[in-house]
C-alpha cells in the first residue's frame, strides 16, 4: 500500500496536468452549458461557470503551468550547479598553480638566503 498510493497519485496527476486533459474537461463541461442557459437562471449560469467550467478546466491548466515552472526551474539549477562545478574546478586549478608559486618562491627565498649567507662569510674574511 505504501508504494500504490505514491504510484496512483502520480499516475492520476501526470494524466490530469495537460493540456488534452483540459481540453477534455472543457468539452464534458459545455455539455451543460445549453441546460445552463435555457434555465435563465443567473445563478445557474454563474455556478456553471464557476463551478463546473473553472474549476473543471482551470485545474488542469494551472498544473500544466506548473510544471512547465517546475521544470524551468529546473533547468535553472542544473545550470547553475553545472557553472558551480566548472568554476570550482578552476579554482582547484588555481589553487594547485598558487601552491607551485609559493614552492618556488620559497625555493628561490632559500637560495637568496644561502647567497647572502656566503656574502655575508666573505665579506667577514
Amino acid at each position: 500500500m505504501k508504494r500504490f498510493n505514491p504510484w496512483l497519485a502520480e499516475k492520476i496527476t501526470n494524466g490530469v496536468a495537460n493540456m488534452w486533459c483540459a481540453y477534455l474537461f472543457a468539452a464534458i463541461a459545455l455539455i451543460s452549458l445549453p441546460k445552463a442557459i435555457s434555465s435563465g437562471d443567473s445563478i445557474v449560469i454563474v455556478s456553471w461557470i464557476a463551478q463546473t467550467f473553472l474549476q473543471l478546466v482551470l485545474l488542469s491548466i494551472i498544473m500544466v503551468g506548473q510544471k512547465v515552472a517546475s521544470a524551468s526551474v529546473e533547468n535553472t539549477i542544473n545550470e547553475t550547479h553545472t557553472a558551480s562545478l566548472a568554476e570550482f574546478e578552476l579554482a582547484k586549478e588555481a589553487r594547485s598553480l598558487a601552491d607551485q608559486e609559493l614552492s618556488e618562491l620559497h625555493d628561490i627565498s632559500k637560495s637568496i638566503h644561502a647567497l647572502m649567507r656566503e656574502v655575508e662569510a666573505k665579506l667577514a674574511k
